[in-house]
């Protein structure tokens, strides 16, 4: 059956439903790769020696630039055609994947994932925007956008498992090359099962603007994580005040142009600045604690990579539960209720990882991480459907973008900002509970993380190496407790903002 264009009426056939499997597949890679490296950072620091600064970098710039680039390149694709964008993004990406296994400097990896970040956010947007072009029919279409973002959801919750089976098999080097055959299959089937439609009176791409995000954001990372390292106050603090000038310039700057790359007007609709709001914050909160909760399962428990993956199945699980019946419990729940009803669950999960320890503590961090990440699926399943459905369909694209960006830039922001918290009282705690006598390189790297502690303990006599782990392992522990009660503070705001500003929203059915 030839391709469906939007809005003809016809049914979706055999070839476009092949064709939807050809976009679910890069959004839940895309996506796994937020998470793939959380149970890879042991190895890749004992490999590479990354500083814990360069450690989150490694981390999260990946999702940084996807999140700031993904209204760009939604705005490229309209212009050149999505299935174009798609494909030469997934060939990128493949590339930089096999450039990247292969690196051994920490700095040249970060560059490395930025690439993987911009070839991502090339990506994302045509996914969606291909999904409307070939499903006419608005029911199949519901379907399809449902299964788009049960990949998500998927990839986000698996990629720590994947990641540790990989590492258990293989090294962390294969954690990238994962992602070479799914490029492949993606660059090769979507020109022959996808359409590739373009807007003839698409907007004028504005450089100046991309240019304008960036310099709002990166600086704004970059004092974040800095104000976790100590004698970093002005650095940090000039990094973050750059990042608001710019960000106040980029905000006025689309207020006056024709044709902004970012409508924020959208954001004067309650719905849409209400759904946004939620999500971010929601993901904030979820981002950085998993990091910290995989990171505990290795470098606290001892786990190797598979067997903290597993430790991690239950709550994905879970997650994809809770995401596939949220659509049909708000046909009859408002969905600013059933949000914040999930994110009122979440926060009981953050309180109980506030409880662990290093004595016994895993039974409890498990239950903890089985309640709070499910909690988060309600306003993962049903943001994107709240945000589009309340705009006019000439900016339906424009508003699935910014869900897809909240996405993203929440879970890269909870890895800088709750990761740095982590961080900074791991170093509060464990600089002055390490023993005297240590080597002048071994006690620095103690000092700085958990996984440079385990570093210098390989090469430490039995005794002084388990003096050095037992107080790191502790200051860690700390690290993940005030952790768990920031997030629960930001999950209770977003739980607010939701009654607040989502409850006019009725019931779907």
């Amino acid at each position: 059956m030839s391709s469906v264009d939007i809005g003809d009426g016809r049914r979706a056939g055999f070839r476009q439903w092949a064709g939807l499997a050809v976009l679910v597949l890069p959004a839940m890679l895309l996506f796994m790769m937020l998470t793939i490296l959380f149970l890879a950072i042991p190895q890749l620091a004992a490999d590479l020696k990354p500083s814990s600064t360069q450690t989150l970098w490694i981390i999260d710039i990946y999702g940084f630039l996807m999140a700031g680039l993904l209204v760009t390149m939604g705005t490229l694709g309209d212009r050149i055609g999505h299935r174009r964008l798609l494909s030469s993004g997934a060939a990128v990406f493949a590339v930089v994947s096999v450039i990247a296994a292969n690196t051994s400097d920490p700095a040249l990896m970060i560059v490395w994932r930025a690439l993987l970040g911009v070839a991502a956010a090339t990506q994302m947007p045509a996914t969606l925007g291909l999904i409307f072009s070939t499903f006419a029919d608005p029911r199949q279409r519901g379907i399809a956008v449902g299964i788009w973002s049960g990949g998500i959801s998927v990839g986000t919750g698996l990629g720590p498992v994947i990641g540790g089976a990989l590492l258990e098999a293989f090294s962390w080097r294969a954690a990238f090359l994962v992602a070479v055959p799914v490029m492949a299959i993606v660059a090769i089937g979507a020109p022959l099962l996808l359409p590739n439609p373009r807007n003839p009176v698409a907007g004028r791409l504005d450089l100046f603007s991309v240019l304008l995000s960036l310099a709002t954001l990166l600086p704004i990372v970059y004092g974040v994580k800095e104000l976790a390292r100590p004698d970093s106050l002005l650095p940090a603090s000039a990094g973050i005040v750059l990042g608001l000038a710019f960000g106040a310039w980029f905000l006025v700057r689309q207020l006056r142009l024709p044709e902004p790359l970012l409508d924020v007007r959208l954001f004067a609709n309650r719905a849409v600045s209400g759904a946004l709001g939620v999500f971010l914050l929601a993901a904030t909160a979820l981002g950085g604690v998993y990091l910290l909760f995989t990171q505990y399962l290795q470098l606290v428990e001892g786990l190797s990579p598979l067997r903290a993956g597993l430790w991690v199945l239950p709550g994905a699980a879970l997650l994809v539960v809770v995401s596939t019946l949220s659509p049909v419990l708000v046909r009859r729940i408002r969905p600013g209720k059933l949000i914040a009803a999930g994110l009122a669950v979440q926060v009981i999960g953050y309180l109980l990882l506030t409880q662990v320890n290093v004595a016994g503590g895993l039974p409890l961090l498990v239950v903890g991480f089985m309640v709070l990440y499910p909690a988060v699926a309600p306003s993962m399943a049903l943001t994107t459907n709240l945000v589009v459905g309340s705009v006019p369909p000439q900016k339906a694209g424009a508003a699935s973008g910014l869900a897809t960006t909240c996405s993203d830039l929440g879970i890269s922001l909870g890895i800088a900002v709750i990761g740095s918290i982590g961080a900074l009282v791991y170093r509060a705690e464990a600089g002055d509970a390490l023993p005297a006598g240590l080597p002048p390189e071994a006690a620095t790297a103690a000092r700085d993380s958990l996984d440079g502690a385990v570093t210098a303990a390989h090469g430490l006599p039995a005794d002084l190496a388990a003096a050095v782990l037992a107080p790191a392992r502790e200051a860690f522990a700390g690290g993940l407790n005030v952790a768990a009660v920031v997030a629960a503070v930001i999950a209770a705001g977003a739980a607010i903002l939701a009654l607040l500003q989502l409850r006019h929203i009725p019931p779907t059915g």
